[in-house]
């Protein structure tokens, strides 16, 4: 009875490891695809210092560009489908205004500055026009209320007709199947990072996204994810076992900086200059 017990045990053990390693298997991937990204350090939503420079704004794209440094930005979508560049759901923070961006059309969203400077919530086409391919660029969808179909060929209208280096990653995986449906020949990367690390609770979702269990079917070139949380099983299965390009965000200071350079391809960071 206890070696019936037994081997059942092992039987599960042994399925259940199948159906972790076949969800979050990234695949295999043309690193060539990537190494464009490479070889830059990424300034988190601009070179930004959040007094007289906000994040996410033209002052901070420029400051990033003069000092040589890749951005990563944010991408939402307003209520007349404006694309603008802004990282948060609602401007409480930024603006001090409680007023969710999605609920809201552009010509009420630019008229708020960005905290207590002269800076306004830019459009996408107008920092892409700034960048103007001068530094590579990751784009980060925000998907607001199931709005990724809409959202998605958007972003890509105004990418088809850029001329710089980019890739596009999101934490929604639908956003990486629609890149890959439609536009696969777009760098896409899947962010992720333990959402349990800091509020121990039970969600599935969570979990799958924390073990980046849906790769199976959205074949991310790139996996972007929390420095900290990095030892994460299903990270380092792809990085080593399926060769992954690999992106550590957000890194805080120059001793992390050193830390991690060499265990990942990409370096995205904030409130310091590496």
């Amino acid at each position: 009875m206890f070696k019936k017990i037994a081997r059942t045990a092992v039987y599960f053990s042994c399925v259940m490891t199948g159906i972790y390693v076949f969800t979050s298997a990234s695949g295999f991937h043309k690193r060539d695809k990537w190494q464009h990204l490479t070889g830059w350090d990424y300034a988190h939503r601009g070179l930004y210092n959040n007094t007289s420079i906000p994040e996410n704004s033209m002052s901070a794209f420029k400051r990033a560009i003069d000092n040589g440094y890749g951005i990563e930005l944010d991408v939402h979508l307003t209520a007349d489908n404006q694309l603008v560049v802004f990282h948060d759901d609602t401007l409480t923070r930024m603006c001090g205004i409680n007023k969710k961006i999605s609920k809201m059309p552009y010509s009420e969203v630019s008229l708020y500055t960005l905290l207590n400077s002269d800076e306004h919530i830019p459009l996408f086409r107008d920092v892409l026009d700034l960048v103007d391919g001068q530094v590579p660029l990751i784009i980060e969808l925000k998907v607001d209320n199931g709005n990724q179909n809409l959202l998605c060929p958007l972003v890509w209208q105004q990418l088809e007709k850029y001329g710089g280096n980019y890739c596009i990653e999101s934490f929604h995986p639908f956003v990486l199947q629609w890149f890959k449906r439609h536009q696969p020949q777009v760098v896409r990367g899947q962010l992720s990072c333990n959402f349990f690390k800091e509020n121990p609770h039970c969600d599935l979702v969570l979990y799958l996204m924390s073990n980046l269990m849906t790769n199976f079917f959205t074949h991310p070139d790139f996996i972007a994810y929390k420095y900290l949380d990095m030892n994460n099983p299903a990270f380092q299965l792809n990085q080593k076992v399926f060769r992954a390009m690999t992106a550590a965000w957000t890194i805080p200071n120059q001793p992390a900086y050193d830390h991690y350079k060499k265990q990942v391809d990409i370096i995205i960071f904030e409130g310091f200059e590496p």
